[in-house]
């Protein structure tokens, strides 16, 4: 029961935050003083108490794709451990539910797209498709790499075979950080970042993610936000997952774990203060090579 309070404390709390380090670590970079940390905090609370607008040419499904998107990553967040704090739903095989949870968040959001009959939308949510089949090999490459070091086929075995730490300091250490490089690759897709999207740009020509929720208003875009800032959480905690060891002191491995939260979005900011969106040719070169370096990784284990 703890568990479970803390991981809905966490992604409910704390997800919100992570955008706006982003964009503060981007302001200070570029010299500005830029947005509060909390401002999406704020947009939220603005969104949930304004009126709904909806085209007559919608039905059920452009309603159904903000719902799902929002209830997808608190799912998404009782089956992934949190550093030190245990998921609180855990099954053999968990990790397949896990990625086809955010899958059907996807299907049912192109859905919501495809629902308006708008061209722009339906261009975005072909991108969006075409992407996510080419991030979904590095992500099940990167679970076969866990459940060979773990030996054990649940998200909380193989992240806490590696949260012991021993393994940091053993041959699959190389490999492990291989991984996280590849799932902070996909962290960058999955979450429309830059070098694959713009988050902040208005060119509907250019846009992926952004263009799929232009007709969404009031509750049902606060739901949105909100539920991609769950799912940039849960993307980052995966990655933590693999880095940090836990030490056995449950408040202090919590400390750290959320720290590393935050670290993660310093990240997020740097590569996005460093580096221009790719062009849309190039995008799937580079998913395609974090495929490949990640079978590099299992390789290495199969030695």
């Amino acid at each position: 029961m703890t568990n479970f309070l803390l991981h809905l404390l966490l992604i409910f709390g704390l997800a919100p935050l992570l955008p706006g380090v982003i964009a503060r670590t981007k302001a200070v970079i570029a010299g500005r003083k830029g947005q509060p940390l909390t401002q999406l905090y704020r947009d939220l609370w603005k969104l949930f108490r304004k009126d709904l607008v909806l085209s007559r040419t919608t039905t059920w499904i452009f309603r159904a794709g903000p719902l799902i998107g929002f209830a997808v990553p608190v799912l998404g967040a009782l089956l992934l451990p949190f550093g030190p704090a245990a998921a609180p739903l855990s099954f053999t095989g968990d990790f397949v539910l896990y990625v086809y949870l955010f899958g059907l968040a996807r299907f049912f959001t192109i859905l919501a797209a495809l629902d308006t009959g708008s061209s722009f939308e339906g261009m975005g949510a072909a991108r969006e498709a075409t992407f996510s089949i080419l991030v979904e090999p590095t992500i099940f490459v990167a679970f076969i790499i866990l459940v060979r070091i773990s030996g054990d086929f649940s998200l909380n075995a193989m992240f806490g075979a590696v949260g012991s730490g021993k393994l940091l300091q053993s041959p699959t250490a190389f490999s492990l950080i291989l991984t996280a490089f590849c799932l902070f690759i996909v962290l960058l897709a999955e979450n429309c970042r830059i070098p694959f999207d713009d988050p902040n740009t208005h060119l509907e020509l250019t846009m992926i993610h952004e263009v799929m929720v232009l007709d969404h208003s009031g509750p049902d875009f606060g739901l949105i936000l909100y539920g991609t800032a769950m799912k940039l959480l849960l993307s980052s905690a995966m990655v933590v997952n693999l880095l940090l060891p836990v030490s056995g002191n449950l408040l202090l491995d919590l400390t750290a774990f959320c720290g590393a939260l935050l670290l993660i979005a310093v990240a997020v900011g740097l590569v996005e203060s460093a580096m221009a969106r790719l062009r849309l040719i190039r995008v799937p070169q580079l998913l395609i090579g974090t495929t490949l370096l990640s079978f590099f990784g299992l390789i290495l284990l199969l030695r």
